[in-house]
């Protein structure tokens, strides 16, 4: 679900760009009164919980791998313009440290996740669980169909948006200039696994969460108390899985729609392209546009994997701590210079 670089064409990138920022814009907006006290440091913790949880590959039909995103149960706890700012500030550090997801394509990838996968969410959320008492099993089944809606509604406008690059966007022969596959095939290829496994993850996390804050950490439903001390069981929580990140390489296989152009070269890798895509028989070569669009941006540490550890494992592990670490970072770094600036404010008033 992570669009790589490649496989939008310019004009689709602009175009989600485009439609994401107005809703960066209100999510900052609507948000900017309390990201200075409790809230910013939720929103941190957040962001690097989904970060984590989006390593955990799972094998999905046709040879394939997806992940949970962790949106269902942020868009609950948070509400939607604060679960927006934390799933993108995920992926951002997933796509500039790790190369996960592209960088001209992080405007949809973060529209289709962070923003449309927030909003349902939320709303589905708000409306299965109205009038349910807090602790009450309807809202955790309401909280499971969250998660679950999101994954697939963020799933089907990725599937869409790649499959309309054929038609739209192909040279003077016909051949598809970005990705190549139409909107017949690419719908059913990626909702197939969405609809079955990592929506069913989506939605096992999202209602197993939202049982464990509700039971032992109320103060994070819906809102918070007691300042930063209230996170610190769901910091350790978060500890725990980047200790368990490795298990996030047992599934082997690339996502949809994420192969890299060397794939469209070999035997395998296209025998790979095609099982996961119906059996239709993938171009001859990368296309054009995705072949001068992928090497964009290297990022520092590619696919998880630092240069400097020869262990897969491990290395994987400390990608999980690097990310998670930066994101906090990011969050504290933020909380002090708001902070700063509400002080230099109230000063200058009082003067």
């Amino acid at each position: 679900m992570h669009i790589p670089d490649g496989y939008l064409s310019p004009v689709s990138c602009a175009v989600m760009y485009a439609a994401a920022a107005p809703w960066w814009r209100t999510a900052l907006r609507r948000t900017r009164n309390s990201l200075a006290n409790q809230t910013l440091p939720r929103v941190a913790l957040f962001a690097a919980f989904a970060f984590v949880v989006m390593m955990f590959n799972l094998p999905l039909p046709g040879g394939t791998t997806g992940h949970a995103v962790g949106v269902g149960i942020a868009a609950i706890v948070l509400g939607p313009w604060s679960s927006m700012l934390a799933i993108s500030l995920a992926l951002a550090i997933q796509a500039l440290f790790f190369g996960d997801g592209g960088i001209t394509t992080l405007g949809a990838n973060c529209f289709n996740m962070a923003i449309a996968g927030s909003l349902v969410a939320w709303g589905t959320y708000r409306l299965v669980s109205h009038g349910a008492e807090p602790g009450s099993r309807r809202r955790v089944w309401a909280a499971g169909l969250a998660g679950y809606a999101a994954v697939n509604v963020s799933a089907l406008l990725a599937a869409v948006e790649l499959g309309v690059q054929p038609m739209l966007f192909h040279d003077a022969a016909g051949a598809p200039l970005y990705a190549p596959y139409p909107l017949h095939i690419a719908v059913p290829a990626m909702m197939l696994g969405h609809l079955t496994i990592a929506g069913a993850a989506e939605a096992g996390l999202s209602a197993g969460l939202l049982r464990y804050l509700e039971r032992n950490e109320p103060a994070l439903v819906p809102a918070p108390a007691g300042g930063t001390r209230a996170l610190r069981p769901a910091l350790a929580m978060l500890l725990l899985l980047i200790l368990l990140t490795p298990l996030g390489i047992l599934a082997g296989g690339a996502a949809w729609g994420e192969w890299a152009p060397q794939d469209f070269a070999t035997a395998a890798g296209r025998a790979q392209i095609a099982a996961a895509s119906g059996q239709a028989v993938p171009p001859a070569a990368a296309p054009t546009g995705l072949q001068r669009l992928a090497n964009l941006w290297t990022a520092p540490l590619a696919q998880y994997a630092p240069q400097f550890v020869r262990s897969e494992a491990f290395g994987y592990l400390l990608s999980a701590a690097i990310g998670a670490g930066v994101i906090l970072a990011v969050g504290w770094l933020a909380r002090r210079l708001t902070g700063a600036v509400r002080t230099a404010a109230r000063t200058g008033e009082t003067r």
